[in-house]
């Protein structure tokens, strides 16, 4: 391998290993390193006591990008990992003791809407017309298109205008739904990628349209699945994926990424470097301040992060057959939580969860006759003060428990058989996600497309970034179109930046 023509990727989450593939399928070689001991990053996986547990994401949407990487190398994804549907696509529960089962099916949609509120019924159908028309905007048009110029961002102002993108997610919904239950169902959306609907922009209703349109599934084995078909492919591509080797420096020569040394004091020299790793953390921790003019310490510091996440992991040795795949349990408040969480910095006394429950799906996941669960409670991010969670994260994982045996999972006290948890500090040290933030930059207006971190460094050439802290955001197709985005602004093996025909005849 020419050093010249290698190049490094910094982190084996799924929009590393994307990044690694497509790389790969473009004749470039790659060496990916992972800082912990098992590839996948936020989509690790814990085994305990004969339980597996998906450490991070669960929910797959899109997977026809998954479907694409293997195309790419001349392979079926099928051959390497499965994915069923889940249906409903989430249940939600409200305190009141009502449920709706968010689904693609739209006369079923319509039918528990009319339950709620007969009038929201004509309001959900603009809605959803409306979530189709942002959808062809920003996802068909836009979601691997890179913005790193101001210009790019100018040119999309008009149709995030008229489509009235602009407004918060809550506020645009509110529009069209009256009922107060229906609002949260259709604003919780922007939570699954760090965004506080109050003030995440209307374009994320796409997310809507994009559950219709590809439905709501899960990999056989769990998301790690994904992640172990992945590494198998790279490895059939002559890529290897280094783990338990974290980076400390990325060498800069002449303003350009030259080298990256290890934390062990290896240097691997190379041609590029694509991060997969936070770019807060890139920029402050391992590219030296001397180097970056634009990227500079006080300019991370003030971008407003995602919330923190406490996640815990526990399994029983029953189950509970009429528990939804995925359940969204909302709590007495939602906005007052909200604020709670993301700007007065506070760990509530109330809590609104997610409750996943694998097991509905795949039984082979837990030991016969018992039931994993991972449950996932929105709280502040590491930037809190007086939060030590080393003292409070048992106590509040025993107050979860005792919620749930109490008013959802009935005997659960009585039979659970394993347990654990993360908290914003294992995002903070594991995850090395700055500010113990679960997604990077909350996904707000003046943090979204060209005011997020940039695919392109502008510090550093031959410095790239790929995953939830880039363009075009968290979430499974958010951390995979990143990957996509590549493919515009990466030179060719052999390349040094100039532009060049790709095999879909767009521009790199």
């Amino acid at each position: 391998m020419r050093e010249q023509d290698r190049v490094i990727v910094i982190g084996s989450g799924l929009g590393g290993l994307a990044a690694a593939i497509r790389l790969r399928a473009r004749g470039h070689e790659v060496l990916v390193l992972e800082a912990m001991e098992q590839p996948g990053g936020r989509a690790a996986v814990f085994e305990q006591d004969g339980f597996s547990f998906d450490a991070g994401p669960t929910v797959v949407t899109a997977s026809h990008l998954f479907d694409e990487l293997w195309a790419l190398v001349g392979r079926e994804r099928r051959d390497y990992v499965q994915f069923v549907p889940v249906d409903p696509f989430y249940r939600v529960l409200f305190p009141d003791g009502a449920r709706f089962d968010y689904v693609g099916d739209e006369a079923r949609l319509v039918a528990q809407i009319e339950q709620f509120e007969p009038r929201d019924v004509d309001g959900y159908r603009r809605l959803a017309a409306e979530a189709r028309r942002i959808f062809d905007i920003g996802y068909t048009e836009l979601v691997d298109r890179p913005f790193d110029r101001f210009s790019d961002m100018l040119k999309i102002v008009p149709d995030l205008v008229r489509l009235g993108c602009w407004r918060s997610m809550y506020e645009w919904v509110s529009r069209s739904i009256r009922d107060e239950r229906l609002r949260q169902v259709f604003t919780f959306q922007p939570l699954l990628i760090g965004g506080n609907p109050f003030r995440a922009p209307a374009i994320y209703a796409l997310i809507h349209w994009l559950e219709r349109k590809w439905g709501v599934e899960f990999a056989v084995g769990g998301t790690t699945a994904i992640v172990k078909a992945m590494v198998r492919l790279l490895g059939e591509l002559g890529v290897e994926v280094r783990v338990g080797t974290p980076v400390a420096e990325i060498e800069v020569e002449g303003g350009r990424a030259v080298a990256v040394r290890t934390e062990a004091g290896e240097r691997i020299a190379c041609g590029a470097v694509v991060s997969n790793a936070d770019p807060a953390t890139v920029y402050t921790r391992l590219v030296a301040a001397r180097h970056r003019r634009w990227n500079h310490d006080l300019l991370v510091k003030r971008k407003k992060l995602s919330m923190g996440l406490f996640v815990g992991y526990f399994g029983a040795d029953r189950t509970w057959p009429e528990l939804a795949h995925h359940t969204i349990i909302l709590g007495p408040r939602y906005r007052e939580l909200l604020e709670d969480i993301f700007e007065r910095k506070v760990l509530a006394e109330d809590f609104s969860l997610y409750l996943h429950a694998p097991t509905r799906t795949d039984p082979n996941l837990a030991p016969p006759g018992c039931e994993a669960f991972y449950v996932l409670s929105p709280v502040p991010n590491t930037q809190a003060e007086g939060l030590d969670w080393d003292a409070r994260g048992e106590a509040y994982f025993d107050k979860i428990l005792d919620f749930l045996d109490a008013e959802h999972v009935p005997g659960l006290r009585r039979h659970l058989v394993t347990r654990r948890h993360v908290t914003p500090r294992y995002f903070e040290t594991t995850l090395r996600s700055f500010g113990g933030a679960a997604f990077g930059p909350e996904p707000r207006l003046t943090q979204s497309a060209y005011f997020r971190y940039h695919n392109v460094s502008e510090d550093v050439a031959g410095l790239y970034f790929v995953g939830a802290g880039t363009h075009p955001g968290a979430g499974m197709p958010g951390v995979l179109c990143s990957a996509k985005v590549l493919e515009r602004v990466m030179p060719g093996p052999g390349r040094k930046g100039h532009v060049f025909k790709n095999k879909s005849g767009g521009t790199g």
